[in-house]
């Protein structure tokens, strides 16, 4: 695979999350830290995602927000 975007995170599934139209995929990196990604069930279908599945979390985005506390 290769891709231009420059933040690939490999993981697995930790979790699956149906909705009536999209799926929320939880994927746990090395170390434990979780990302979570919300695609259509169509995309989940067809990738054939399921619990414990090797995945990558690609990331490419125009802006990245950044928060603190209060």
């Amino acid at each position: 695979m290769k891709l231009s975007a420059r933040n690939t995170l490999k993981g697995k599934v930790k979790q699956l999350i149906e909705g009536a139209v999209n799926t929320e995929v939880i994927v746990e990196l090395d170390g434990g830290t979780e990302v979570a990604s919300i695609i259509t069930k169509e995309s989940a279908a067809s990738l054939g995602l399921a619990e414990g599945k090797e995945v990558y979390a690609v990331i490419k985005a125009s802006n990245v927000m950044i928060g603190v506390d209060h």
